[in-house]
């Protein structure tokens, strides 16, 4: 079982812990801390041989802990995914490849794409795929349309793999710290569209790509995992692209373990990731 612990920090938090699981005769598998000391803010990770009630066992954690503390015990489910597209199929066809396999952490219960394109795909590793259109639709009802099938799943989470739309405010606000992108680029740098002619304008020796939580600034959610590549000036703007590829494929697949592992806590516009 896994227990997820994140409060604000003071002297003596970690034996109050230990000493309820001491308690509850509870073996501590693996057990990771850490403490902002900007913030005063204090992550735990436990891991811990229990099949009980996790309810009482929450209950003995926050008799111990500060006032608010976000306690999360987890005994490690297969969590749900939803999956939004466009048009590129490196991200989906690895996702689709890892959960077929059964080695993803989560279950792919639909595909939602803005364009057929990735369709079959999706049929052949026989994965609901649903085409909702952004053309001749306003933003509201395109999003509505999306939000409907979304919620038909209840996932625990949304993956963009290279879904080249912005969410609106609103949708973003219905799933906090639940939707997970892949940018191509290494935030903060390169922002928006087009980020490897940007980069290639500019003659970086580095690209990479980033997967972050989504939030309502354009590509500077809390940051869970970044990888960069060594280039230079005789690679082409689709030099780069290719490369690119490679990366966004890795650092996402990458993140999503973190997360499906419960490894990472986010907070404010930051993560604690405990890898």
């Amino acid at each position: 079982m896994i227990i997820l612990i994140q409060c604000i920090d003071q002297v003596g938090l970690v034996a109050s812990i230990t000493k309820v699981m001491a308690k509850e005769q509870l073996n501590i598998v693996s057990m990771r801390e850490h403490v902002d000391q900007v913030q005063n803010r204090f992550f735990m990770r436990l891991e811990v041989t229990f099949d009980g009630d996790g309810l009482f066992l929450e209950k003995k954690l926050e008799d111990v802990l500060p006032l608010n503390a976000v306690i999360s015990i987890n005994p490690l489910p297969q969590k749900r995914v939803v999956v939004m597209v466009t048009k590129e199929y490196h991200c989906l066809a690895d996702i689709l490849i890892r959960n077929y396999y059964g080695t993803l952490g989560a279950n792919v219960l639909a595909v939602i794409g803005n364009h057929a394109v990735l369709e079959d795909i999706c049929k052949r590793f026989d994965v609901p795929f649903f085409l909702v259109s952004h053309e001749q639709i306003s933003k509201e009802e395109f999003e509505e349309k999306i939000t409907s099938i979304i919620d038909s799943y209840e996932p625990d989470y949304i993956l963009l793999a290279k879904f080249m739309r912005i969410l609106s405010p609103d949708l973003v606000a219905k799933f906090p710290s639940r939707i997970i992108n892949i940018h191509h680029s290494f935030l903060p740098a390169f922002i928006g569209a087009n980020p490897y002619r940007q980069a290639f304008e500019r003659g970086v020796k580095l690209i990479g790509a980033t997967a972050h939580f989504v939030s309502n600034e354009l590509d500077e959610g809390p940051i869970i995992a970044q990888q960069s590549i060594s280039v230079n000036h005789s690679y082409t703007v689709a030099d780069m692209i290719k490369a690119g590829k490679e990366i966004e494929t890795s650092v996402l697949a990458t993140a999503l373990k973190l997360v499906f592992e419960d490894r990472v806590f986010v907070y404010k516009n930051k993560t604690v990731v405990f890898d």
